[in-house]
């Protein structure tokens, strides 16, 4: 390949649209530059990696690449065609196959070359591919990343039919100073751009690469979405300091208003303060998710009556922006509080009964007998748990009857929250209020967990009587079809379980739940599916850890139900391969498996019971057999009450006996009493072991 072309330029390209999706927009813009440089580099285009730079805002996706090569190296081609000895018939004359080779490349036979192969003489054809322009890629290049966005529908415009998720308006596509000649999604790139709507009128030119985020700035946008990112929250929280509070400035809403605005700007509002006797989950839901308003505490954590929104103009007249938004959130505060009062005048009973007609699903019945099965099944897991069984029965009784109330019905995210407050309304005991108010937590990775043994039986046992129903018909999830959110339902039981160190068996709290529905025919296989889908899921759990699927799949090998038994294993076992001898011994530790699995003897851990010691002959037997019998009496403890890593660390103390053991014995004597023996000892070597996990597992496999 000849020398690269050290010629550079700076790249922009930025497309103008109507107003983007406001929750995608992140997304989109980084797809994009993923996208875009994904696409410079497989043409062999080289850049600046430290200088790239991506741009986002409600009308626009841009991204700045430095140091862009303005034309691709030129490439040397070489192609083996037929081996020499075949090249030529009986007379001399070229061969067919020689002849359609040299005419597959475009040349006359007389071009081509011989070169010298480990296969011997062969006939190559050797050019050079000039590098195009970076100008001449660059259209095929735009086209391709903007069709890879994640967009999931298309829409189309006028009586073109290009398709974007939006309609285009503009581009700018400039290397440097230079119009680059393309013509993408319909329209022919060149300089002119649009400031803010409002602050800006007429084109906005952009006359080189490198001004392109100051020149916009002039007029009115801030097109970096990070630099808006961190305005706004500095805005909002300097405004909420200034009414005597704290901002509560979310990640997903801050993104999202980022996303409605090319320059923020933050402005307070009021509401009644006699709101505040609304439940405060309510006010918020309409705050944040209908009006993308932050709101404020105070040093208690108490909600304020003010709430902070971010406009996307610099108005002379603030007031009026403000006032119109107070007039905006004023009804929806005003609906919460009439669907709040309306659902007091009901009991909660009431409130239950309505759900008899609501189907849960056709073959496991009503949402009504569903909770029938809740209470049932969260009294026989608050008894596992010495929590209080019948608190547990009231709570799973009531957990879904806010499910028919108004307030949940206008704010579907108040479930569970909303029945918390009516169960305190009918003065239920505080721990069965509780119990309602957090039976669906966790919602989310990272979301909190329900605490308490009542609250943590009413959770668990919802989604235990989802996963053991659904399964017991056959509806399991397949593919990325997972209707029930069956998997983010076994997630959250192993976060409640280990969040709150309940020791429990999955399989017993399977077997409890198949018990509570009649529908389902093969209960023991039925138990046998849930149970190993459960534990499955602890794959993405540890994944998220960064733990390697080695050893998670060396504790699933032991098939332990107990998922705090089964963390414990895992730490162990993560802390294990840190040791230096932890790779010889997983090694040694597969090798004897075989051995035992090859045997014909078939001597399993239960052999060990017939070891003799008095059979043994050679020094390294003797010695691994008394580190055997010390690591039995040592770990044995530790392993009985759970304290893997410590026995684990012991078992590292056999390394040596291990080594010295296969390099000194013939396990497979002719003798048949001395092969037994020693093939007991290695059992009971791998039994210590396996009381943790398979760490056979870990041994790299050989290739």
């Amino acid at each position: 390949m000849s020398a690269p072309h050290t010629k550079t330029a700076n790249l922009l390209i930025e497309l103008g649209t109507e107003e983007l999706p406001p929750t995608a927009l992140l997304k989109l813009s980084q797809a994009f530059t993923k996208g875009l440089l994904n696409g410079l580099a497989e043409a062999r285009l080289t850049f600046d990696t430290q200088d790239v730079k991506s741009f986002a805002t409600p009308r626009r996706l841009a991204v700045f690449v430095g140091g862009l090569t303005t034309a691709q190296s030129d490439q040397s081609i070489e192609k083996l065609g037929p081996a020499v000895s075949a090249a030529y018939d009986k007379t001399g004359a070229p061969s067919k196959a020689a002849l359609g080779f040299a005419r597959s490349n475009g040349v006359d036979f007389e071009q081509l070359e011989t070169v010298a192969t480990d296969k011997g003489d062969r006939l190559c054809f050797k050019t050079i591919e000039r590098g195009q322009t970076t100008t001449a890629l660059l259209q095929n290049i735009v086209e391709s990343a903007l069709a890879q966005l994640p967009i999931a529908k298309r829409m189309r415009w006028g009586s073109s039919r290009t398709e974007f998720v939006r309609p285009a308006q503009w581009l700018v596509m400039l290397l440097d100073d230079a119009i680059v000649d393309a013509v993408v999604l319909g329209i022919a790139a060149g300089r002119e751009s649009y400031g803010h709507r409002f602050h800006s009128s007429g084109p906005v030119t952009i006359t080189s690469a490198s001004i392109y985020a100051e020149t916009l700035h002039k007029h009115s946008v801030i097109a970096d979405f990070f630099e808006r990112r961190e305005l706004i929250k500095d805005q909002v929280s300097k405004l909420a300091q200034s009414l005597g509070g704290q901002a509560v400035i979310e990640d997903a809403l801050l993104d999202e208003v980022t996303a409605l605005v090319e320059w923020p700007v933050a402005l307070a509002g009021d509401f009644d303060a006699q709101f505040l006797a609304i439940p405060h989950e309510a006010l918020v839901y309409s705050m944040t998710e209908h009006q993308k308003y932050f709101h404020i505490l105070d040093a208690n954590a108490q909600l304020l009556p003010h709430f902070i929104t971010v406009s996307n103009i610099e108005s002379k007249a603030p007031e009026k922006i403000i006032a119109g938004n107070e007039r905006v959130i004023r009804p929806r505060l005003a609906d919460a509080a009439f669907f709040f009062a309306t659902d007091k005048k009901v009991s909660l009973q009431t409130l239950r009964e309505r759900l008899k007609p609501v189907v849960f699903q056709q073959q496991l019945g009503t949402v009504y007998e569903k909770t029938e099965r809740i209470a049932s099944l969260s009294a026989a897991i608050a008894s596992l748990l010495n929590a209080d069984a019948g608190q547990a029965s009231l709570a799973g009784q009531f957990c879904k009857a806010d499910l028919s109330s108004d307030m949940v019905l206008e704010f579907d995210k108040m479930q569970g929250v909303a029945g918390g407050y009516y169960a305190r309304h009918a003065n239920l005991d505080e721990t069965v209020a509780g119990a309602i108010e957090q039976h669906y937590l966790p919602k989310f990775a990272n979301d909190k967990v329900p605490h308490g043994g009542v609250a943590c039986a009413v959770a668990l046992a919802d989604r235990l009587d989802t996963l053991t129903g659904i399964f017991g018909i056959g509806q399991q999830p397949s593919g990325s079809k997972d209707p029930f959110a069956l998997r983010r339902a076994s997630i959250g039981m192993l976060q409640i379980i280990l969040q709150n160190a309940l020791t429990l068996d999955v399989r017993q709290l399977a077997e409890l739940a198949v018990e509570q529905h009649a529908s389902i025919a093969d209960k023991p296989g039925t138990v046998t599916k849930v149970a190993n889908y459960i534990f499955d899921r602890f794959g993405a759990y540890y994944q998220e850890q960064q733990l390697a699927t080695e050893i998670f799949q060396s504790v699933r090998s032991i098939n332990t139900f107990d998922p705090l038994d089964f963390d414990a294993r895992v730490q162990a076992v993560a802390h294990f391969v840190q040791q230096p001898e932890s790779e010889s011994l997983a090694a040694a530790n597969k090798r004897v498996s075989n051995i035992l699995e090859k045997s014909t003897d078939k001597t399993s851990g239960a052999a060990a019971v017939h070891f003799d010691e008095g059979l043994l002959q050679e020094d390294a037997e003797k010695a691994l057999a008394m580190a055997v019998a010390a690591k039995e009496a040592s770990c044995g403890p530790l392993f009985a009450k759970r304290d893997y890593r410590d026995g684990l660390l012991q078992l590292t103390e056999l390394k040596g006996p291990v080594d010295e053991f296969f390099d000194n014995v013939m396990v497979n004597a002719d003798d048949e009493a001395l092969r037994k023996n020693r093939l007991a000892l290695l059992s009971r070597l791998r039994a210590l072991f396996l009381g943790v996990a398979d760490i056979s597992i870990l041994a790299p496999t050989k290739k």
